[in-house]
This record gives structure tokens, C-alpha cells and sequence, in this order.
């Protein structure tokens, strides 16, 4: 068996045992079900158009119609509003329009009949300040969940193999190269698979909002970005991940094990999200490789990051991830077949001679 066909064996049992646990299950039908309430809620909680009479041959009826409001005609349209058929009403007051409501005049049929002062957007494509705020929050968000997430279960499946000792058998069995690529490949697929899963679902339940027309398309050429850069980072993660896993013989030393990896997922996490509005801090974290997954697409949405910055931050994610692979194997290698009590990184890295290769 060559190295391709053993890591496919690998990658293929990987995603086999995956797709039977509950609990990837339910986190993935989670994820789902919190970006269609997420974009779909908001617009149906959403106050529809207020409903405003007025009377017969009002010259305010063509205005209060061309601005979406429910329009009704009566012949005393105060009336209509004491009796709560309307939220408020227009009459002329001396050839000018006066607003009529129980409590509070509803806010677009002030708007409807105001006169508003003309605007000239310098950069009409930019986008509002709730998409500026919620799509580099949801790009962080999905890679720092994801990676962690994913790179956790890793570490996991394999301190699990060592701690039954099955890791003796598979190693007998396969290159302990392959165990390494076809575990990192097997989480990629099912990462990027749930992220696609989830962007889907969101798309269409942006189709409910007001602005999906006008935000799809700024979103487009970053998510087009996000797609490669995420694919990056994931396996330059991951590799590292499955070196944790194999440095520890108990599942219940993961997480003191992980801990420098896990810092280096949350801290580019919490710089995207809380320096976002600083240019200068992202166009330097759009070229780290631990924060180009998130940085550098969320420069491509705002419009700050010029045409050939991408190309360059992903050439260096590309090397970064090289790397990574190359000091995940020779840490899985050095430790992978170590039984007598938790590897330090530095004893993992120095001896190989245990591994099978």
C-alpha cells in the first residue's frame, strides 16, 4: 500500500466514524438552525408598514402610497384612529399636513410626508454599519469554532488510538505519515463541508431581508477569498493539533496539552474582531498566518485590501502551512508510538526513531 492509497484509507474511515457520532451531528444541525434564525428572524420580527387614513381627495394619498405605507380612505380619518383601525392619520392643517396618533406618530409616515435634503453618497457601495459589524464577526467566528472545534476532536480520536493502544495496530497497517495527512484531510472535508452548509442556509435566509440585494454582492468576493485562506489555516491547525494528540496517552491531558495551540487560534480571533476598525492593524494581521484566514477577507469586504494583497497574504499562508505540516509530522512521528507518560514537544521533536515511517 502506497502513501495515496493509505492516506484515502484513512481519510475514509476518519470521515465514516464522524458522520455516525451524535454529537458532530447536532452540532452541525445547531449551526444551521442558529444562521437561519439569525438572518431570518430579524426580518420577521420586523414591523411591517404602518397603516394611516386620510380623508377623500387628500393630497398627501399619492405620497403615503409611493413610500409602501397601507393607505385608507374615510371620511373622518380621526375617528379611524380613536377607533384603533389605523396607527395614525394626515389632515390638512392651513396647506400642511398634520399627523394624527393615539401616542406616537409612527416614524415612516413622518418620513413619508418629510422632506428630506438631497444626499450624495461619496462610496455607494460601502455597506452599513450593522453588515460592517456582523460580517467580519460571522468570518471569525465560523474559523475560530470551526478550527478549534474540529482541531479538538483531532487531538482527541488520536489520544484515544494511543490510549487503547489501537494506534499499534493501524501503525502496522498504514504509514504513520498517512494517519497524520488522512486524519488532517478527514477534518478538512467535514469543516469545510459544514461551513458551505452553513454559508447556503445563510444566504437564503438573507433572501428575507431588505438588503440581500445590495449585501450579496459585497459579500461575494470575500467569501470567494475565505474559501482558500480557511482551507489554509485549517490544515496548518489541524497538523498541529494531531501533534497534541499524539503527545499525550489520556484524553484528560488534551486540553493542558493544546493550550499553546489554542492561544493561537483565540488570539488572532480577539485582534480581528476588537482591532477591525484600526487600518493599520489589519493590514498587518491580514499578513500573519495565524490571522489571514479572517483578516484578509474582511479587508476584501470593507474594500481596504488592494487587488494583489490576497494573492501575496495566501502565498504566505501557503509557506506558513507547509511548515506547519512538516513540524506536525515530525512531533506526530516522535511521540506517536510513546506509551510511558506524556511527550514533551521538545523530547517529540528530537526523537523519531520510534516512528514507523
Amino acid at each position: 500500500m502506497n502513501l495515496v492509497e493509505a492516506v484515502r484509507l484513512v481519510a475514509a474511515r476518519e470521515l465514516k466514524v464522524k458522520l455516525r457520532d451524535k454529537t458532530f451531528l447536532f452540532s452541525t444541525l445547531f449551526f444551521l438552525l442558529f444562521a437561519a434564525v439569525s438572518t431570518v428572524l430579524p426580518a420577521l420580527l420586523a414591523d411591517g408598514p404602518s397603516s394611516v387614513a386620510v380623508a377623500q381627495a387628500s393630497p398627501y394619498e399619492g405620497r403615503l402610497r409611493e413610500a409602501g405605507l397601507h393607505v385608507k380612505v374615510a371620511a373622518d380619518p380621526e375617528r379611524v384612529v380613536r377607533d384603533g383601525d389605523a396607527d395614525a392619520a394626515v389632515v390638512d392643517k392651513g396647506g400642511k399636513p398634520e399627523v394624527l396618533a393615539m401616542k406616537s406618530a409612527p416614524s415612516d409616515v413622518v418620513n413619508a410626508l418629510s422632506t428630506a435634503p438631497e444626499v450624495r453618497l461619496l462610496n455607494p457601495a460601502a455597506a452599513g454599519e450593522l453588515a460592517s459589524f456582523l460580517v467580519p464577526f460571522m468570518f471569525a467566528l465560523v474559523f475560530f469554532f470551526t478550527s478549534l472545534t474540529f482541531g479538538i476532536q483531532i487531538a482527541q480520536s488520536v489520544a484515544e488510538e494511543k490510549q487503547t493502544r489501537m494506534v499499534e495496530i493501524l501503525v502496522a497497517a498504514v504509514p504513520v505519515r498517512a494517519l497524520l495527512i488522512g486524519k488532517v484531510a478527514a477534518g478538512g472535508i467535514l469543516a469545510l463541508a459544514q461551513v458551505a452548509l452553513i454559508s447556503a442556509v445563510s444566504v437564503a435566509g438573507a433572501q428575507f431581508t431588505d438588503d440581500a440585494t445590495s449585501l450579496l454582492p459585497l459579500i461575494g468576493p470575500a467569501m470567494t477569498w475565505f474559501i482558500p485562506f480557511f482551507v489554509l489555516g485549517f490544515v496548518m491547525l489541524a497538523s498541529l493539533w494531531a501533534a497534541v494528540g499524539a503527545l499525550v496517552n489520556r484524553l484528560e491531558d488534551v486540553g493542558n496539552a493544546g493550550m499553546p495551540v489554542q492561544l493561537a487560534v483565540m488570539l488572532p480571533f480577539f485582534a480581528v474582531m476588537f482591532l477591525r476598525d484600526n487600518a493599520a492593524v489589519m493590514r498587518v494581521l491580514s499578513y500573519v498566518p495565524l490571522s489571514a484566514p479572517t483578516a484578509m477577507p474582511v479587508r476584501v469586504f470593507t474594500g481596504d485590501a488592494a487587488a494583489w494583497e490576497p494573492l501575496v497574504a495566501l502565498v504566505l499562508l501557503a509557506a506558513a502551512t507547509a511548515g506547519a505540516l512538516l513540524a506536525g509530522a515530525r512531533l506526530y512521528e516522535g511521540s506517536l508510538l510513546r506509551t510511558n507518560g506524556r511527550t514533551s514537544w521538545r523530547a517529540a521533536w528530537r526523537d523519531r526513531e520510534l516512528s514507523r515511517v
